[in-house]
């Protein structure tokens, strides 16, 4: 089976109440690192249709303070499957009270795993992606994936095909 990442689209939308900011007033990193991983997991579960767990977080950019009172709208989809892993992109808006217009305030790129009753890696759909940023991501997939596995030390340098690719 083939899906589209359009299919494990997930978006979490939420205000951000005083109890979740710091002393400046803007919600926590911790909190938004929450809503994020909710957000990817449910993406990943959409995905699979099976148990997941997050297995890593690869990259989380906080550009943009969110402040107290805020509309927090947070996007994920799967950008591309493997064997038994997914790689979930996460983008995180903040809309704006008056115009309603949506800046993008934080992304994330999460790994989920797909896992059985046990615990045991289950294989996950393809995907096949169909915008122009789905592709840019799904292409990209490969190489975070490699050398994430390079600096855990699963990965020897000279095995990430894609990395020397880049250099080559």
């Amino acid at each position: 089976m083939v899906k589209s990442p359009k299919e494990s689209l997930t978006i979490l939308t939420d205000i951000v109440l005083p109890g979740e900011t710091n002393p400046l007033g803007n919600l926590f990193g911790g909190e938004l690192l929450a809503r994020m991983d909710r957000a990817c997991s449910i993406a990943a579960r959409r995905h699979s249709r099976q148990i997941v767990v997050t297995a890593s977080v690869n990259h989380v950019a906080f550009s943009r303070a969110v402040p107290v009172g805020s509309v927090v709208s947070i996007e994920a989809k799967v950008s591309r499957a493997f064997n038994s892993s997914m790689e979930i992109y996460v983008d995180v808006w903040i809309e704006d009270r008056e115009s309603q217009d949506k800046t993008k305030a934080n992304e994330g790129i999460y790994t989920f795993v797909a896992v059985d009753n046990t615990g045991k890696p289950v294989t996950v759909p393809k995907i096949v992606p169909e915008t122009d940023l789905e592709k840019e991501r799904y292409n990209g997939a490969l190489r975070r994936k490699q050398l994430s596995l390079i600096l855990s030390g699963k990965m020897k340098p000279s095995e990430a095909t894609e990395l020397k690719a880049l250099f080559q």
